[in-house]
């Protein structure tokens, strides 16, 4: 764990603890000050403040890193300093101020409340922001507002270029120069109505907006910005083939162990154990029955203690009241906006603050940007990946194992214990969870069946230990690569593996 990323967690579970007695007592926590009064700032903590309560109040001392105060649920943040990129970002309600300078995307995606930045911003302010005000006394840097779809930004300094870009909604004002908007923007003057509404917040902060102020809207003769394709799978293990190896049958008593253990790197005690190797996608509570009722799931709400929670755009805010209940989280990159790695980290400090320290950290992005989502696993030292075998346009999910394969090779993920899940759009066969255990998935994660989980479940542990029966192994982890086979040309190619009935040359046996 590197230093900031310990400073940052522990400011944020002491401030748990201080905001519990704060709100019973309706107390302003002051963060940054000695016993004694004496000056004691912050210095680049990432992902903190992050997730305040209505009515809450807290003062820091300092300058901070990513994603200072974001994800804010009615609280008022004040920072005595300034902060980098994604300030405010994902804020729902309540109020940021920072009293100096704050980076890039300041406020992104944030749809309510607002956020007060007395010096300068850089760029992209506001960026996809779908509600709310940012006010920025100084200047702002290129495309501001960039994306947003509702809301107000005020910047009573000048803005760099391509202001407005993308914009589908909302108004950003103008007070200093701006040049001219960008695509998908329109420029016009103030109307009067436009600054008694602003003054009315202005007003009070000592602040007002003269006759002469621009204003940027929507261009209802841009372009749209199009519809992202589908990703799908349309063909899934079927042309791969599980051959026992040299192993003779076990018999029909021998003892199996078909359970598989996820723990994370390094450790030997905890982790969550899958008594079939399946993740099951969105069941949670509506489990029932002893086998299903102990087989982990993907919720993005309500998880029991044995439950990864996924978590994106859509729960970001609201996941925080689960967090500590669930065996895990799965950030999914798929369904967040772009962020450098800073900015995921700084997201990943502010959830793993909250949570258990034996749960797990995982990441979840499709087969395609797979160098990358296993490049961030390694470079922030999380537990793993969900690997979403579908692409845009449909990918086939046999193409998908010699990717993964490679990219977790190139990175050394096996010998340094991370853990690979691969993604599935159907409910698995016992041959699908076999395939991509072979192929080094330990699990699979995919849908429960449209009716009668407990009977699916049971029918897909006995095919299970069958299988293992036949291969002559008593643990699921000893299937491996050498049990695969392709079943055509067509899947040879694009896996690697070797043609069924291509074992190894032959002598000749046909006589003359």
């Amino acid at each position: 764990m590197r230093e900031v990323t310990g400073k940052s967690m522990k400011l944020n579970r002491d401030l748990e603890k201080m905001l519990t007695e704060a709100l019973q007592r309706d107390l302003l926590v002051r963060i940054g000050w000695g016993r004694g009064g004496d000056e004691k700032p912050k210095n680049g903590e990432i992902g903190v403040i992050t997730h305040l309560p209505p009515k809450s109040r807290v003062l820091l001392l300092g300058n901070l890193g990513e994603c200072a105060g974001a994800m804010n649920r009615g609280g008022t943040f004040t920072l005595q300093g300034g902060c980098t990129s994604m300030a405010g970002a994902f804020q729902v309600e309540g109020r940021l101020i920072i009293e100096k300078d704050a980076g890039d995307r300041i406020g992104a995606n944030m749809s309510g409340g607002t956020i007060n930045v007395n010096g300068s911003v850089a760029k992209e302010a506001g960026s996809s922001m779908k509600g709310g005000l940012i006010l920025v006394r100084g200047h702002a840097g290129n495309r501001v507002g960039a994306g947003m779809h509702d809301g107000t930004i005020v910047v009573l300094g000048s803005v760099g270029s391509e202001p407005g870009v993308g914009m589908r909604g909302g108004r950003i004002i103008v007070a200093g120069s701006c040049p001219p908007p960008g695509d998908g923007a329109t420029m016009r003057g103030i109307e009067q109505a436009e600054m008694k509404d602003i003054s009315e917040y202005l007003e009070p902060l000592g602040l007002s907006i003269d006759e002469d102020a621009l204003v940027l809207v929507t261009d209802v003769n841009s372009p749209s910005i199009g519809e992202q394709p589908e990703c799908s799978i349309i063909e899934g293990f079927e042309g791969i083939a599980v051959v026992p190896t040299t192993q003779d049958r076990l018999a029909s008593h021998s003892p199996l162990d078909p359970y598989t253990l996820i723990l994370p790197p390094g450790e030997e005690e905890g982790g969550l154990l899958f008594p079939i190797p399946w993740l099951i996608e969105e069941i949670g509570t509506g489990n029932s029955g002893p086998k299903s009722a102990t087989q982990p799931s993907l919720v993005s709400e309500n998880p029991r203690e044995i439950d990864l929670l996924l978590i994106d755009e859509k729960n970001l805010v609201d996941s925080v009241d689960s967090l500590i209940n669930c065996a895990g989280i799965v950030l999914n990159l798929a369904k967040l906006p772009v962020m450098n790695d800073a900015e995921i980290e700084g997201l990943l400090v502010s959830l793993s603050s909250k949570i258990k320290n034996s749960a797990l950290i995982m990441l979840r992005d499709r087969v395609d940007r797979v160098d990358h989502l296993f490049r961030l696993v390694v470079e922030l030292d999380l537990d793993g990946a969900i690997i979403d075998a579908s692409s845009p346009g449909g990918g086939r999910a046999a193409a998908a194992l010699p990717r993964i394969g490679l990219a977790a090779r190139a990175m050394d993920l096996v010998n340094q214990g991370r853990q690979l899940m691969i993604e599935l759009d159907e409910p698995p066969s016992a041959e699908d969870c076999l395939i991509a255990r072979g192929a080094g998935c330990s699990i699979v994660v995919a849908p429960a069946p449209d009716e009668n989980l407990e009977e699916y479940c049971a029918w897909l542990d006995s095919t299970i230990r069958g299988w293992m029966r036949e291969l002559g192994i008593d643990g699921i982890e000893m299937i491996n690569r050498k049990n695969l086979r392709a079943m055509d040309y067509d899947t040879a190619a694009i896996t690697g593996l070797r043609l069924i009935g291509f074992e190894r040359p032959l002598p000749i046996w046909l006589g003359n």
